[in-house]
């Protein structure tokens, strides 16, 4: 009777070894798989193939590069997050893009691009931006004929990619640009309007071609402003020129050359 409880204690430890063989086999066979796993993974997921679409100031290079991607790089490990956000800084023209996993081994770049709608006059410089007052770089002297001119603004230190900002750091005079320059290129007027002058913001002007000058005043009710000099431009006659007041944001007055 003294020897049941000594073999049951003998069966239980070799019972206890055995689970504890077993669990670190299976440990060992799960360590190998994630290895096995992940071996296959750089292999059969290294980039191959980098199409860019929708770019037309940068080369497609130039796109890649910026994105710090190239073939035979792990597309299952790229971080494309954190990559795009490096591209803005370095392509001020780009305004969006997305990178697109195409498993096993493809990456597609869609770019969309601004447009340099305007250049600030700075002294004898040429400053190009978009209609959100984003600086573009600097202008070169083929650009300047098909841009808008905005000049009577002092502007702080121009970085670019980054908004304009103003020497006395307010920004109410760039919101109120940036509005007129939406209005501008939402209405097709891009081709039509030469010259912004903002050096009285209460009474900003705008030149359309050798035709007309148009008052826009104050930065209050702009979308109305541009509705009444849509309405004006559709009532005078081809030969017309003179002031175009809109001014009020209610009323046109209209006074010839």
């Amino acid at each position: 009777m003294a020897r049941i409880p000594l073999l049951s204690k003998r069966k239980k430890a070799r019972d206890q070894k055995a689970i504890q063989v077993g669990n670190v086999n299976s440990l060992i066979m799960f360590f190998v798989l994630i290895v096995a796993v992940i071996f296959t993974m750089s292999i059969i997921f290294r980039i191959s193939d980098i199409t860019v679409t929708g770019n037309e100031h940068y080369t497609d290079q130039e796109i890649i590069n910026a994105i710090d991607i190239e073939e035979g790089d792990n597309l299952f490990f790229y971080d494309r997050f954190a990559t795009i956000s490096r591209v803005f800084a370095k392509l001020p023209y780009v305004e969006e893009i997305t990178v697109e996993r195409n498993l096993p081994n493809k990456v597609k770049i869609t770019v969309v691009e601004c447009k340099a709608l305007a250049y600030l006059v700075v002294g004898d410089e040429y400053w190009t931006m978009d209609h959100t007052c984003k600086i573009l770089g600097k202008a070169v002297d083929s650009e300047l004929e098909e841009l808008i001119a905005v000049t009577g603004i002092e502007p702080g230190t121009l970085m670019i990619g980054e908004r304009l900002t103003i020497s006395d750091g307010s920004t109410a005079v760039v919101d109120h640009l940036s509005e007129v320059l939406y209005q501008i290129q939402a209405r097709g007027y891009s081709t039509a309007v030469n010259k912004l002058d903002f050096s009285k913001p209460k009474n900003v002007s705008m030149k359309v071609g050798k035709t007309y000058t148009v008052q826009l005043g104050d930065s209050t009710n702009i979308e109305k402003k541009f509705g009444l000099f849509k309405t004006a431009m559709g009532s005078l006659l081809a030969d017309d020129t003179g002031v175009i007041n809109v001014s009020d944001g209610m009323t046109i007055h209209f006074i010839p050359f």
